[in-house]
C-alpha cells in the first residue's frame, strides 16, 4: 500500500530541512582548534559564543555557515522533494515546514544529544527567504537593541517578540504568521536562562575577546 503523495511530501520536507540544519557549526569550528566549546564562555554553539571564544573570523564564519542553513532549507527543499516526487505535488506549504524543520534541527541537533543552538543566525536566513521584508524590519530591530543595550539576548528576545507582528502587517498571510509566532516562540524559550539574568541583573554584555598583548621582539 502506498503513501499517499501530499504527507509523504511534507515528512520528506522536514526530514531533509532537520538534516540541513543539524551540522553544529559552532562545535565543528571549536573541534578545529582542538577545543569543546561547549565547555567555554556560555556553553552555547551558537555565533556569539563562538565570537568571544574564538574570535571574529570564526565566529562570522558560523553566522554566515548557519544563517545559509535556514535560507538554503527554504529554498532548496522543496524543489528537491519536487524532483523526487514530481511537479504536481503541492508544494505552497513545504517551504512553511523547510522553515520550522531546519531551526529545529539547528536548535536540537542529532549529532550533540539533541541539545543545540539558539537558532537566531538560522531563523535570520529563513526569514531572508521566506519573508524578507518582516525579516529585515527585526534585523534592524536587533542592531538598534543590540546597539543600545550591548545585549545580544535582549535584542534576539526583542526581535523574536516582534516577529509575529511584522510578519502579519507585512505579508497579511495567515500561514506565516503562525509560523513566525512558533519561531519567535522557540528562539525565546532557548533565551530562558538569559532572561533570568537579564531580570537578575547578571547578564553580560557583549565584548569581544581582548588580543592578547604584542611580545617584545628578542634581542
Amino acid at each position: 500500500m502506498s503513501v499517499p503523495v501530499q504527507p509523504l511530501s511534507y515528512a520528506l520536507t522536514a526530514i531533509v530541512a532537520y538534516l540541513i540544519g543539524s551540522p553544529p557549526t559552532g562545535y565543528l569550528a571549536g573541534r578545529m582548534r582542538g577545543m569543546d566549546i561547549r565547555q567555554h564562555g556560555s556553553g552555547n554553539i551558537g555565533a556569539t559564543n563562538v565570537f568571544r571564544i574564538l574570535g571574529r573570523t570564526a565566529g562570522i564564519t558560523v553566522l554566515i555557515l548557519d544563517a545559509l542553513k535556514g535560507t538554503l532549507a527554504v529554498l532548496a527543499t522543496p524543489a528537491l522533494v519536487a524532483a523526487l516526487l514530481g511537479p504536481d505535488i503541492p508544494s505552497g506549504f513545504l517551504p512553511v515546514i523547510a522553515a520550522l524543520a531546519v531551526i529545529l534541527g539547528h536548535n536540537y541537533t542529532c549529532w550533540l544529544g539533541f541539545q543545540g543552538g539558539k537558532g537566531i543566525a538560522t531563523s535570520a536566513g529563513v526569514l531572508a527567504a521566506l519573508v524578507p521584508t518582516a525579516g529585515a524590519i527585526v534585523i534592524g530591530l536587533w542592531i538598534i537593541v543590540f546597539l543600545i543595550s550591548r545585549y545580544v539576548s535582549l535584542a534576539s528576545i526583542t526581535a523574536a517578540t516582534a516577529l509575529p507582528l511584522a510578519t502579519w502587517f507585512t505579508t497579511h498571510d495567515p500561514t506565516r504568521a503562525g509560523l513566525t509566532c512558533i519561531v519567535g516562540g522557540l528562539a525565546v524559550w532557548k533565551h530562558r536562562p538569559n532572561i533570568r539574568r537579564l531580570l537578575n541583573g547578571t547578564e553580560n554584555r557583549f565584548v569581544r575577546k581582548p588580543s592578547p598583548p604584542k611580545q617584545p621582539p628578542s634581542s
